[in-house]
């Protein structure tokens, strides 16, 4: 009679699941690596603007609005991406608008996550009447419509670029809050905690010179992935006229501005378009890659 031994070879061509894990993990850091370099691409542009722009962004030519872009027909090389209604070379706005997104993206998240950790922290360290008071104005934070707080801010101080940075920062602080008081919740049981504790360690040393340190990875990578959320919120606004206001360049009143001239003129939208779907997709990718490489076990 036959045995089967436990210990016998795989089919040619398998790939063991481990091996199978490992090379989806590379294939994401692969990809992060391009997004990386495309997000540095678009930061160096965003820096440089009054450098690589070839025309002023605000520069009014009626005598070449809605030009099409270079490759159509009455296309020409001095606008390469074709103008808009009112004669403003496209790619000159569109690389100061994407200053204005980074801006608000970088920006914003600093103080949502700030915020949030510095509650979250307090949150999951104190416990008690602490915790209840935090977590309850989270629920309440949580609860309100997005559309609403920026209404209501912008109602009182004016639309501007402040403001919406203000306004997109105080909404995401719960979701920082809320991760890392589930961490700090198990940190702080641990044995090294306890023996701070033990040692007199004050509850500020222990907060951030013990328990944050091993947040950080779960920061940043919250933070990075956040950035691409907080760029097209900002283009939301700006669409609705909530945000930056006409003339400045942004991407998401140049959306607002050319939707008027989808059918005729569709470059005017389009290409901003296009330029939120690829910095948020490269945003996206970066912090996935981040994740990956930070804590492949990590789940977000």
């Amino acid at each position: 009679m036959s045995t089967l031994l436990a210990g016998s070879p795989a089919a040619p061509g398998a790939v063991p699941a481990a091996w199978r894990g490992s090379l989806r993990r590379l294939a994401r850091l692969r990809w992060g690596v391009t997004a990386a370099l495309v997000m540095l691409a678009i930061v160096a542009a965003a820096v440089l603007a009054p450098w690589v722009s070839p025309h002023d962004p605000l520069v009014v030519d009626i005598r070449h609005r809605l030009a099409p872009p270079v490759w159509m027909a009455g296309g020409t090389t001095q606008h390469l991406l074709g103008t808009d209604q009112i004669g403003r070379d496209l790619l000159s706005r569109i690389v100061w608008g994407g200053r204005v997104s980074l801006v608000v993206g970088v920006f914003a998240v600093l103080i949502s996550a700030s915020l949030g950790v510095l509650l979250g922290l307090g949150a999951g360290y104190f416990g008690g009447r602490t915790d209840a008071v935090i977590m309850t104005g989270l629920n309440v934070m949580l609860s309100f419509p997005f559309v609403l707080l920026a209404l209501a801010v912008i109602a009182v101080l004016g639309p501007s670029l402040p403001n919406m940075i203000l306004v997109l920062g105080v909404a995401d602080w719960p979701l920082y809050a809320r991760v890392v008081r589930a961490e700090t919740l198990a940190i702080r049981e641990r044995e090294f905690i306890t023996a701070g504790r033990a040692l007199g360690m004050s509850h500020a040393r222990l907060m951030f010179g013990q328990i944050l340190p091993n947040l950080v990875s779960l920061i940043v990578v919250i933070a990075t992935l956040q950035v691409a959320r907080v760029i097209i919120l900002e283009s939301f606004l700006s669409f609705l006229g909530l945000g930056v206001q006409p003339p400045t360049a942004a991407w998401g009143n140049m959306l607002g501005e050319g939707r008027v001239y989808m059918l005729n003129s569709w470059w005017i939208a389009a290409f901003p378009g296009l330029a939120i779907f690829v910095t948020t997709l490269a945003i996206n990718l970066v912090g996935n890659a981040l994740r990956d490489w930070l804590d492949p076990n990590l789940k977000l």
